[in-house]
């Protein structure tokens, strides 16, 4: 089943942040992800977080995602964004196919 990883970024370093921008796409890939969502507008409609950018990743499964989070592929884009931006991250795993909730 889906697996998403949640990211909430607050960049420090906006140059070194956009050079990581251009490494992490083809890695995400590699691992048959996908982003969902990449820094755009939030509204907060309830509570009070209050993310800077945000990102939502979709893996195949959260093996995919834990690989792609380890992996050597991601390791310097990983370090760029680790460089550049103060940053929250989880992975949630999502519902069967087919799931109904009521």
């Amino acid at each position: 089943m889906a697996a998403y990883i949640v990211v909430d970024i607050e960049v420090q370093d906006a140059r070194t942040y956009d050079h990581y921008k251009t490494l992490a796409p083809a890695s995400i890939a590699q691992y048959g992800g996908r982003y969902i969502a990449r820094g755009g507008r939030t509204e907060v409609l309830e509570g009070d977080w209050s993310p800077t950018r945000l990102v939502i990743l979709e893996f195949p499964d959260v093996d995919r995602a834990k690989a792609w989070w380890a992996s050597e592929e991601y390791a310097e884009g990983k370090a760029l964004r680790q460089r550049s931006a103060r940053t929250n991250m989880v992975l949630l795993e999502g519902l069967p196919p087919g799931t109904v909730v009521r």
